[in-house]
Parts: structure tokens; C-alpha cells; sequence
């Protein structure tokens, strides 16, 4: 767990991550803003750099900028393949 200093004035810190089924290793990026389809993107490339030599496949939820045609582009040619979640899921989706 993080802690992050802060003050009272209200500061946007974002995290979004991959986790490896097989080997629990997180892999994450980090905004000051909000998360948005060139954030996702930035993750697919992080993630393409890091396990090149292995096929990778990616399970989302269904939000927004994660089903965008940018997202898309990104991942197919990066050979990264990306199933979403059915729209209501709260077994498979913990965060729901």
C-alpha cells in the first residue's frame, strides 16, 4: 500500500495497472490527471516493451476510453489481444 503526503487542497493522483496472472507482477503508469484512451494506450506500450517475447491478452472493463478505436488501434498493432467484461459483473469485477 502507498501512503502520499498531501495537504488539505484536493490533488488528483491516478493509477492504472496490469497485473500477471502467473507471476503477480504489477505493471503501472501513473497520472496527475485523469485516465483517459492515451493513458490506456501508454499501458499497452508499457506492456508490449516489458513482455515482447510473450503473448499477451488483456481482460477490461467497460469503460469508456478503454473501448475507443484509439485503444483498439493501439492494441491490435501492438498484437495485443483485449476482452472485456460483460456490462454488469460484480463476480468478475471486484471494483463493482
Amino acid at each position: 500500500m502507498f501512503f502520499l503526503p498531501g495537504t488539505f487542497a484536493c490533488q488528483r493522483f491516478s493509477v492504472l495497472g496490469a497485473l500477471n496472472a502467473i507471476t503477480k507482477e504489477l505493471v503501472m503508469i501513473t497520472e496527475h490527471t485523469y485516465i483517459n484512451a492515451t493513458s490506456v494506450c501508454a499501458l499497452l506500450e508499457k506492456l508490449h516493451e516489458q513482455f515482447r517475447d510473450l503473448p499477451i491478452v488483456l481482460i477490461m472493463d467497460n469503460a469508456r476510453y478503454q473501448r475507443c478505436q484509439l485503444v483498439s488501434e493501439k492494441a491490435k498493432s501492438l498484437n495485443i489481444q483485449i476482452i472485456f467484461l460483460p456490462p454488469y459483473s460484480p463476480i468478475l469485477n471486484l471494483i463493482e
